[in-house]
């Protein structure tokens, strides 16, 4: 899987170790062949990712990660000989803040966020129980394989 990751605030290379790992086996899980697979990751701050937020979701407030998927339907993914799946913009500032509320380290909840977002460039969403109940069992999994799970 080729991850082209954005030169600014770059985590360190065992947090980027564990997102080309967990990417893999995210588009492997469905059924993709990751060598076909590319996806852009940007690193943002809190006052960037929070005009994100407002100008694509109508959410005036910070938030973590946000995903833009390429693809509607996966079926057309999987007929593309090679592919951009989407683009991941993550807020490492507010990462961090809700790894220490939770109670995990850093690089857990930044790779967690990537995962997260990787599903929902794979057509996972969580608007209602039956779909965030099925993509939390997803991102566990692959957060367990990497070995980062809770």
């Amino acid at each position: 899987m080729n991850i082209i990751f954005s030169e600014e605030r770059m985590p360190g290379e065992v947090v980027v170790n564990h997102m080309n790992q967990a990417g893999a086996l995210c588009v492997q899980e469905e059924g993709l062949d990751p060598q076909t697979i590319t996806v852009s990751v940007t690193f943002v701050s809190t006052e960037e990712i929070k005009e994100l937020n407002r100008v694509y979701r109508n959410k005036d407030a910070v938030t973590d990660v946000l995903s833009f998927p390429q693809f509607e339907d996966l079926n057309e993914v999987k007929e593309a000989e090679e592919v951009c799946l989407g683009d991941v913009v993550i807020c490492p500032e507010q990462a961090l803040l809700q790894a220490d509320e939770y109670g995990h380290s850093g690089e857990r909840e930044l790779v967690y966020l990537f995962v997260h977002s990787m599903f929902h460039l794979l057509g996972y969403d969580h608007m209602n129980e039956e779909e965030k109940t099925e993509m939390r069992k997803q991102e566990e999994k692959i957060m367990n394989q990497i070995g980062l799970g809770r």
